[in-house]
């Protein structure tokens, strides 16, 4: 299991005095994690398409979430599924712009998918693409 601590961080949320329990990161998405997470996601995954957000949120429901400053518990688990994945791709991968490489181009497992596209649109998805980069973390093929 991916360590709860590196999704903690790319969603910005604080753990370095407490680090973040698996049963305490469920209780903040469903409580609702704070947009600033979803900026600064976006930004880690995507850092060049200001529209990336939007894939997650879409543009009204980001206006309206801005000033309730969190987002919905839906919106928060699609958020935590793709931070995870980050987390993982950048453990895979080692640096930033190769585990962006794999994220945004077609992938013949996923019949041609960009892994990101599937994760975002839900958990089963998710888990082939997660099933991928564990393969490749730990040397199956992938």
């Amino acid at each position: 299991m991916l360590a709860l601590a590196s999704v903690a961080d790319v969603l910005g949320l604080p753990g370095k005095a407490a680090p973040i329990s698996a049963i305490g990161l469920v209780k903040r998405i469903e409580v609702g994690l704070p947009i600033v997470a979803l900026d600064r996601v976006a930004n880690l995954v995507a850092p060049n398409d200001s529209q990336f957000k939007y894939r997650l949120v879409p543009r009204a429901t980001y206006e309206r979430r801005k000033g309730r400053k969190v987002l919905s518990a839906e919106e928060g688990t699609r958020l935590a599924r793709l931070a995870r994945l980050w987390s993982l791709a950048i453990d895979v991968w080692g640096r930033e712009d190769d585990a962006r490489d794999f994220l945004f181009r077609p992938h013949p497992m996923l019949e041609d998918r960009r892994p990101v596209d599937v994760v975002i649109q839900n958990e089963i998805g998710a888990e082939l693409v997660f099933d991928i980069l564990q393969g490749l973390k730990y040397g199956s093929a992938a």
